[in-house]
């Protein structure tokens, strides 16, 4: 059988019988990623906000500049939602498999 992904041959079984996926040398592994984006949403929250403040304290003029960061935040919010429902629905399906 072919393993596209390479998964099956960078798995690493311990004397305790688990099988765990051995990290690439240079990649990163999925919560690091994962805090990453966070942590990028957030930034893209906090600088829409900001501009929404400067925008109705007049310190900003450029009400399309505004609408622009609203909607990238926005955007990106939605996009992490999707993404950690997926997870979620992965997990469950993974609890309900018979072993």
């Amino acid at each position: 059988m072919m393993d596209p992904l390479g998964i099956v041959s960078r798995v690493n079984t311990q004397s305790t019988g688990v099988v765990r996926p051995q990290q690439d040398a240079g990649g990163a592994d999925f919560k690091q990623e994962l805090l990453d984006e966070m942590r990028k949403v957030n930034e893209m929250q906090q600088d829409a906000s900001k501009a929404t403040n400067d925008l109705l304290t007049g310190q900003r003029d450029d009400l399309e500049g505004v609408m622009i960061a609203t909607q990238k935040a926005d955007s990106a919010f939605r996009m992490l939602l999707a993404l950690r429902n997926k997870v979620v629905d992965a997990y469950d399906e993974v609890k309900n498999i018979r072993v």
